[in-house]
């Protein structure tokens, strides 16, 4: 049953397809690398390598901002690359579950659906999936019964905190802060602190490195450009001034998961209060975030053993698991 179907988490950062045939995942960044603004230079991780290096006539970009899509001709082409290497070309005739976030207008949810009947792959059938609904049984939570679950996804772009109960959503909210702006903090706090010059690559690599820094009590190494001298350098970055640049959009995502819990049904919030919130997605595992989220909302905060896997697991269980189908809707 499940031979011919794809499932897809669209990630602002990252692109996660299972393929029913094999029950196996493909990872890949969402980047494409357009030449001479018509040729497909390079797609995935192989775009991602060229970024923040590539000359004036090959532009490398994200084809979606803030977990929609911004630029549907580009995420046409890149699914359609994706679909046609997992599937090594046979796609025609199809089912595929697409995992779209809750808090978006009706157009831009509709945009996922558009890109996969537009993109040319010949859709037999096409499912929607609340994204919130796939983190939880992805993260092995019964997300059928009436037990109130909470669940913070901290992704690339955006934070997704999510109330579920009954198989669906109770109530949801999207904000925009995610790895990016904890990235974006981070180049700036350098570039303030010692005059140097990191790329976002720089950035996202010392955030995930910080707890293992922050264990062996080790300064951080970063290379970049001297602003004053123009001269390519290399400095040691204290793991506090990182720690210190990333309190404030943490405190963010901690002030609207109490938003949420403040207009959270009473019953509902008995559960979340016995059983914890679940907290997942990239962004969950810069730093001691899942202590500073405990600490902040005095819950206990059960985080994700595979973060960044949790929502196409939750989409990989839709497609195999007869008793969640109910939750997958056309749109």
């Amino acid at each position: 049953m499940t031979n011919n179907v794809f499932g897809i988490d669209l990630g602002t950062s990252t692109i996660r397809i299972f393929n029913g045939r094999n029950s196996a995942t493909m990872v890949e960044k969402n980047m494409i690398a357009i030449e001479n603004k018509n040729n497909v230079f390079a797609y995935g991780d192989s775009a991602f390598e060229m970024y923040e290096k590539a000359p004036d006539n090959i532009q490398v970009t994200y084809p979606l901002t803030s977990g929609v899509i911004a630029d549907i001709k580009n995420m046409q082409v890149l699914l359609r690359y994706f679909i046609n290497d997992v599937s090594k070309g046979n796609y025609k005739n199809c089912e595929y579950y697409i995992a779209v976030p809750t808090d978006v207008t009706e157009v831009e949810k509709r945009a996922f659906y558009d890109l996969i009947k537009d993109a040319n792959l010949k859709p037999k059938k096409i499912m929607m999936v609340e994204k919130a609904v796939a983190n939880g049984i992805g993260l092995g939570v019964d997300v059928k019964n009436s037990q109130g679950v909470m669940v913070v996804d901290v992704g690339y772009n955006t934070t997704e905190i999510s109330i579920l109960s009954l198989g669906g959503i109770v109530l949801s909210k999207l904000i925009k802060t995610g790895g990016y702006k904890f990235d974006d903090a981070i180049r700036a706090a350098v570039r303030r602190e010692y005059n140097l010059l990191i790329g976002f690559k720089s950035a996202e690599k010392l955030k995930m490195s910080l707890h293992e820094l922050k264990q062996k009590k080790e300064k951080a190494v970063v290379y970049g450009r001297d602003i004053v001298s123009g001269l390519p350098m290399e400095r040691e970055i204290p793991t506090e001034l990182v720690d210190e640049c990333l309190r404030e959009h943490f405190k963010t995502i901690i002030d609207n998961v109490k938003i949420i819990l403040e207009r959270t049904p009473p019953e509902l919030s008995a559960d979340i209060y016995r059983n914890g919130l679940y907290l997942t997605g990239g962004g969950s595992l810069v730093s001691d975030f899942g202590t500073i989220l405990a600490n902040g909302t005095g819950l206990k905060v059960n985080v994700a053993d595979q973060a960044v896997e949790s929502v196409i697991d939750g989409i990989a269980e839709i497609i195999k698991n007869d008793k969640f189908k109910s939750v997958a809707y056309v749109r």
